[in-house]
């Protein structure tokens, strides 16, 4: 049975890694159904979004939590948003995945020291995705 995902990954804190999430995506939508793909969107802007816009996005992120069976967040790039949804997800007992590259960010001491989130460190796309096919292989219900 296809799992729904809510990926989480940094819009305007910035999109230094929209290429890797767009990829890890389309990776991702093989065997599920990604409900924010729009993440991976390579031509989205930090910048394109205007302020009236943002109480729909709050509404429709929370509303795709609430219907996802798990959350994949990509942490090397900070973000408040992501952080948003981490606590959510934490909330409603959402099984919640973070992942970051140590040799780009030091992730937040909130993270890290919530054993709620499973954490893991990468180096190269391809272990991310190794990673990534074994969480949702094991979380198949």
């Amino acid at each position: 049975m296809k799992q729904n995902i809510y990926f989480a990954g940094s819009i305007r804190g910035g999109r230094k890694d929209a290429t890797l999430y767009h990829e890890l995506i389309e990776e991702m939508k093989k065997t599920d159904v990604v409900l924010t793909e729009h993440i991976g969107d390579l031509s989205r802007s930090v910048f394109e979004q205007s302020q009236d816009k943002d109480q729909e996005i709050y509404i429709q992120d929370v509303t795709w939590l609430k219907e996802s069976d798990l959350v994949i967040a990509e942490c090397t790039n900070p973000s408040l948003g992501v952080g948003y949804e981490l606590a959510y997800a934490e909330r409603y007992n959402i099984p919640t995945y973070i992942f970051y590259r140590p040799n780009d960010t030091q992730l937040s001491a909130m993270l890290k020291g919530n054993p709620y989130f499973q954490i893991y460190s990468y180096h190269s796309k391809e272990e991310l995705f190794d990673i990534v096919h074994t969480i949702l292989g094991q979380n198949r219900r």
